[in-house]
C-alpha cells in the first residue's frame, strides 16, 4: 500500500469526511481491519480564510508547498489537497515537492466524462465560481461547457459555506437557498448535471433532480485507488 499525504483543515469538517471516506474505501477493497496508510497536515482554517479574503494567493501557495514538503519528508508518496478552492495554487506542487499530486478537478472531470452529460453546473466558494482556474480545467478535462450561478447567487452560496458549513452547521433554510439557485441555473443554462465543487457542500446538498458529482467523494475514491497501488507500480 502507498502512503498518501493529506493537506487538510480547509475546513476540518470536510477533512473529517475525507478521512472517513478514504478509510472506508480501502477497507472495502482489502477487508478484515485494513485502513489507509495516510499522513495529515491540518491547517488552522482561519489563517487560510484570512489570506483568501485578502487575495494573498502567493502566501497561500507557500503554505501548501511547505505542507507538501513536510508530508513528503514524513514518508508521503503522493499528495492530496483536501479542498477545491486551494487548487488555485496547486500548479507547482508536484514539481516543487517531487511526489504526485492527485488533483481534485482531474478526478471530478474523469468521473463526469464517464457519463452522457452536456452542460455542467458548478457550485463552490466565490473564488472557485468567479475565477477561471477550476472552470477552465474542468472544461478541458470533460470537453463540456461549465457554467456557474449569477453573482448575487454566488454571494449566497459563499456565505453559507463560510458561515455555516465549515462549522458543521446544516440548516434546512440554507438547503432551500441552494436548491432555488440550482433550479435557476438549470432553467438559464440547460444544465444536465451539477458538480459540488466545494468539499463542504455535500454535507448540505445530497439529492437533486439532476446528477450530482460530489467532489469530496470522488476525490476520496481516487485517493483510495492511489493508496491501493503497489509500491513501484
Amino acid at each position: 500500500m502507498k502512503t498518501i499525504g493529506l493537506i487538510g483543515g480547509m475546513s476540518w469538517e470536510s477533512t473529517r469526511e475525507y478521512y472517513s471516506l478514504l478509510n472506508g474505501e480501502v477497507n472495502r477493497a482489502l477487508g478484515k481491519n485494513h485502513s489507509a496508510s495516510c499522513l495529515i497536515s491540518s491547517f488552522d482554517f482561519q489563517i487560510i480564510e484570512d489570506l483568501q479574503s485578502a487575495g494573498a494567493w502567493d502566501a497561500l501557495e507557500t503554505h501548501i508547498l511547505d505542507a507538501g514538503r513536510s508530508l513528503k519528508q514524513a514518508g508521503a508518496q503522493g499528495l492530496a489537497i483536501c479542498t477545491n478552492t486551494m487548487h488555485k495554487v496547486a500548479d507547482r506542487v508536484e514539481d516543487v515537492v517531487g511526489v504526485p499530486l492527485l488533483h481534485i478537478v482531474d478526478a471530478v472531470g474523469d468521473e463526469v466524462g464517464r457519463h452522457d452529460e452536456t452542460v455542467v453546473g458548478l457550485l463552490g466558494t466565490r473564488f472557485t465560481m468567479e475565477q477561471t482556474f477550476y472552470r477552465d480545467r474542468l472544461a478541458r478535462r470533460t470537453g463540456l461547457d461549465v457554467v456557474v450561478p449569477e453573482p448575487s447567487e454566488q454571494d449566497q452560496i459563499h456565505r453559507i459555506i463560510y458561515e455555516e458549513l465549515v462549522k458543521g452547521i446544516v440548516k434546512e433554510e440554507s438547503l432551500s437557498v441552494y436548491l432555488r439557485i440550482l433550479d435557476a441555473m438549470v432553467r438559464r443554462n440547460r444544465v444536465s448535471c451539477v458538480v459540488l465543487g466545494c468539499t463542504e457542500i455535500g454535507l448540505l446538498v445530497k439529492d437533486y433532480d439532476r446528477p450530482l458529482y460530489d467532489s469530496t467523494r470522488i476525490h476520496a475514491a481516487r485517493i483510495a485507488r492511489f493508496c491501493l497501488e503497489q509500491n513501484g507500480a
